[in-house]
């Protein structure tokens, strides 16, 4: 039975995507690579494709950070500060779950991303609920702002 990973998403078939991997042996974190190479302007966001999707069981999270060398090193943050993938998220019927980084480019500087620069990391977790959690039943059909639908 799989529990958790990462899957090429759907219309990156082909495209060389790497799947993530851990740098060392205890690092907590999966580094999560661009599908494209991009520039993004100073005071400019972008959306990031990776290129990837995340199955994880239904009572764990995907939070998505920015790595540290890109912060320091461009003046790069991430536009949610913390991005979150829910398990729901994965093979939903608008997007296939493809994981998008919002990267924001707060430095004076245009800086460059290249295709399969590593620009973020995913650290999975389990998440708690209340004793009176009533979830809705609806099925999730997008990511950025789908469940305010």
């Amino acid at each position: 039975m799989r529990t958790r990973g990462f899957e090429i998403a759907l219309g990156y078939e082909g495209e060389s995507i790497n799947l993530p991997k851990r740098a060392t042996l205890y690092s907590a974190g999966y580094d999560i690579a661009s599908a494209i190479s991009t520039e993004i302007k100073p005071n400019e966001m972008k959306l990031i494709p990776t290129g990837l999707k995340a199955y994880m069981l239904k009572d764990e999270i995907l939070k998505i950070y920015i790595r540290s060398s890109l912060a320091v090193k461009k003046g790069a943050m991430l536009a949610n500060n913390v991005g979150i993938i829910d398990s729901d998220y994965y093979g939903n019927v608008k997007n296939d779950g493809h994981i998008l980084v919002p990267i924001y480019n707060f430095s004076n500087k245009v800086f460059i991303i290249n295709k399969d620069e590593k620009i973020a990391q995913g650290i999975f977790e389990k998440y708690l609920t209340t004793d009176i959690d009533k979830p809705n039943k609806d099925l999730r059909v997008g990511g950025f702002g789908s469940s305010n639908k």
